[in-house]
């Protein structure tokens, strides 16, 4: 059963992880329900720091964080996280069988479900490669498979539990512009019905974003369109001209 998107709202959040400068700085902004919202910003903006408070990794200092209207340190830590699917850069798998790492977190999904996720993450033209299909065995923290593939699988997994709200992490960083395409069309079905927030680098996922928010040293510096942001933030355009890639590093 798919989970009713909920929109999600920073408000003058601000967070410090010692003694440093705050990492957050009373950043606000809204990711509206549904839809994609895209954060980009220099290394070190404090783009995958959201996404930690977000989940309650971390407590923050000030402010708060909503999600379809509800301060998330109101929710028992288990609602929250079945609210959420979390796609990391860095998406190890579990042990055991590619089958047993697509529905871990969705044991009721169906035969059907499944193999429409395969198809949507491309992985089905791998799973038609493997000598056992489903079965084979991926290894601790799918090692017999590559980062590409880890990638997809954790994107795969995350789309099987049809999430409220879905936060990518720089999850495709590791895909070649094939798939990489692929899971762009993936990612925006999955926006047409729920909210979906990426921490982003490559271009192609940035401008096909409803709302792109510039964060800065810890504070939000502009919001608005790929359109708008390139006419009219200069951050942005230089971001889009070096730092936001077209290109991955391969599958």
């Amino acid at each position: 059963m798919r989970a009713a998107a909920l929109g999600v709202r920073f408000e003058a959040v601000g967070f410090t992880y010692t003694d440093r400068e705050p990492v957050l700085d009373g950043v606000t902004f809204e990711a509206p329900a549904p839809g994609l919202t895209a954060v980009v910003g220099p290394s070190g903006a404090g783009k995958t720091t959201l996404f930690s408070l977000l989940m309650r990794f971390y407590d923050l200092d000030r402010g708060r964080i909503t999600i379809g209207g509800v301060d998330v340190a109101t929710l028992p830590l288990h609602e929250l996280r079945r609210l959420i699917g979390y796609v990391e850069q860095d998406a190890p798998a579990l042990e055991g069988t590619l089958g047993e790492n697509l529905v871990y977190a969705a044991p009721s999904a169906t035969p059907a479900d499944v193999a429409d996720v395969l198809a949507r993450t491309r992985l089905d033209e791998l799973v038609d490669r493997l000598p056992s299909g489903l079965e084979t065995v991926v290894g601790s923290r799918g090692v017999l498979l590559s980062g590409g593939e880890r990638q997809r699988l954790a994107i795969a997994r995350a789309l099987l539990r049809r999430p409220a709200v879905l936060l990518l992490d720089e999850a495709t960083s590791q895909l070649d512009a094939r798939n990489e395409r692929s899971l762009r069309e993936a990612v925006a079905e999955a926006a047409a019905t729920t909210t979906v927030l990426a921490v982003a680098h490559r271009l192609s996922t940035v401008t096909a974003a409803d709302r792109i928010v510039v964060l800065e040293r810890g504070r939000v510096r502009a919001g608005g369109t790929h359109a708008e942001l390139l006419a009219g933030d200069a951050l942005y355009a230089e971001l889009a001209a070096t730092q936001l890639l077209t290109a991955g590093s391969g599958d």
